[in-house]
């Protein structure tokens, strides 16, 4: 049996999302805006000139970014030797697991619900109940918030007062932010499962614990976040892979995405690096028939969110000089797609998600088209290769 690797690229995106102006949107394009950035000297801390990703590019990333969004990238405009194409989300979300899954096969059937950007912006109910039922003093925060700052704003409070900082994005999401020390890292995991209990009910996409260190002036995250996510309405590939005697082996934070059904083996690092090696080490060792699902939040966390166009660059560069270890590993038959989720172009405007299409390219597959499709088609694509049932949306681009 053939194995396959799906790698998502947290929030490279390629523009072109033909429902883009709905989100606030319309323009968006994190690849195509980065690569115009290097082209015109305005991403050059820490690295210099074109964007320089040849290893993708030759997969075909140019040619998804002028597919998605007519743009003609600087500096990627290789002929493809793979198979490529970019996929349009039809899930109403710009978010994490809206997008991974569909990727993984399953649109997510229902509106997520946002919290609006009052000061606070938790119903009392919720933070009433959240403070009774984890013994808290009370809570900080309350807000639409960027992780770092909000942490350098609040951390002394925080640390001073026992109150955890909770905000939230532009996401479905409830975010908890506590001193792993001064708090305590399981305190901070038992209060976002009694939020999760809380909130989810609401269609609230996920909880997220954004554990820190360090002390006012110097706080500083860390790698321990944890994400207690609403589980998928049916199955996606992951279970489905599992159903069929294969086994799921999640790199990253892919096993909180999914709640972690259909998961068979973690493997976490503490950067993006780190996952990187773990995929390399996994293509030596996963079976016929293995499913190796990996996502690399760093693009996402670290640059795009923070709109770092050269850091986004750097990494989009650094990630791209692995791939040639990573296409060493592949055996005859195997297939590894390269994608993402949704776009974080770090040009725009805020400090959230763009609704954008991504890039989807294959290798195993020989050099193709494949045309704009749906993300759905990402997951289907696995499962006939995997020679897997069909499932109940998307169709396979084999």
């Amino acid at each position: 049996m053939p194995r396959a690797f799906l790698l998502v690229l947290d929030s490279v995106g390629c523009g072109g999302a033909p429902d883009a102006a709905q989100f606030g949107d319309e323009g968006s394009n994190t690849l195509g805006h980065i690569a115009v950035a290097c082209a015109e000297g305005r991403a050059e801390e820490g690295r210099s000139g074109l964007l320089h990703m040849p290893n993708l590019d030759a997969l075909g990333l140019g040619a998804a970014v002028k597919l998605a969004s007519g743009l003609d990238a600087p500096g990627l405009g290789t002929a493809p030797t793979g198979a490529w194409g970019a996929a349009t989300e039809v899930s109403q979300g710009k978010d994490t697991p809206s997008g991974h899954w569909e990727l993984a096969g399953v649109p997510v059937p229902w509106d997520w619900h946002y919290f609006p950007t009052t000061i606070p912006a938790f119903p009392t109910e919720v933070t009433d109940a959240l403070i009774a039922r984890s013994g808290l003093p009370g809570i900080l925060g309350d807000q639409h918030a960027s992780g770092v700052p909000i942490i350098e704003e609040l951390g002394a409070e925080h640390v001073r007062s026992g109150k955890p900082i909770c905000y939230t994005s532009a996401d479905s999401v409830f975010q908890i932010a506590a001193h792993e020390e001064a708090f305590g890292l399981d305190r901070l995991y038992e209060v976002c499962e009694i939020a999760a209990e809380l909130v989810h009910p609401m269609k609230v996409g996920r909880v997220i614990a954004r554990p820190f260190i360090g002390t006012e002036g110097a706080f500083e995250r860390t790698s321990n976040r944890r994400d207690y996510a609403i589980a998928p309405p049916e199955p996606t590939i992951c279970d489905r892979v599992v159903a069929g005697g294969g086994r799921t082996l999640a790199v990253g934070k892919i096993g909180d995405i999914f709640a972690h059904r259909g998961i068979t083996e973690l493997h976490k690092a503490k950067d993006d690096m780190g996952l990187v090696d773990h995929t390399v080490r996994l293509l030596a060792e996963a079976r016929n028939g293995d499913f190796v699902f990996a996502n690399y939040v760093e693009f996402d966390s670290k640059y795009g969110h923070r709109r770092d166009v050269s850091g986004y660059a750097s990494a989009l560069e650094a990630f791209d000089a692995r791939v040639p270890e990573l296409l060493a590993g592949l055996r005859d038959g195997d297939l590894m797609i390269f994608t993402a989720d949704h776009g974080n172009d770090p040009t725009w405007r805020g400090t959230d998600h763009t609704r954008e299409r991504v890039p989807v390219l294959m290798a195993g597959l020989g050099a193709r088209e494949l045309g704009l499709h749906g993300f759905a088609d990402v997951g289907e694509t696995v499962a006939a290769h995997l020679g897997l049932a069909p499932g109940n949306h998307g169709k396979s681009l084999i």
